[in-house]
């Protein structure tokens, strides 16, 4: 999956909390989130404010599919509130390998990776 294929999926999927997301859909969803971020503080503090706070829902989704392809639930997000050692395991768990079979539903479709 391409940077701009990612951002048009997640931003399609806004508040899509069901299926998968490939590594690739959310890590360059991830990149896209931080330059903007950068790029609209340079412009304005408030500008940077308001462009997280409408970008927040679909982080959540696209974290919570991307848990999904691991076959872990979304609210496992929640260990992110532990400072340090949450954020070092929900790294860990949004860099997984993809699970087979997965309770929650098929693989995603990602041209980057060479077909089975």
């Amino acid at each position: 999956m391409t940077f701009t294929e990612a951002i048009k999926v997640c931003f399609s999927k806004y508040a899509d909390f069901n299926g998968r997301a490939s590594r690739s859909e959310y890590w360059w969803f991830i990149l896209f989130l931080v330059l903007a971020s950068f790029v609209t503080d340079i412009v304005s503090h408030k500008l940077s404010l308001l462009f997280s706070l409408a970008t927040l829902v679909p982080l959540i989704a696209a974290a919570a599919r991307r848990l999904h392809d691991s076959n872990r639930s979304g609210w496992l997000q929640l260990i992110g509130i532990i400072p340090i050692l949450g954020w070092i395991a929900m790294i860990y768990f949004l860099v997984q390998e993809p699970k087979e079979p997965n309770n929650f539903g098929p693989a995603p479709v990602d041209p980057a990776l060479p077909a089975p």
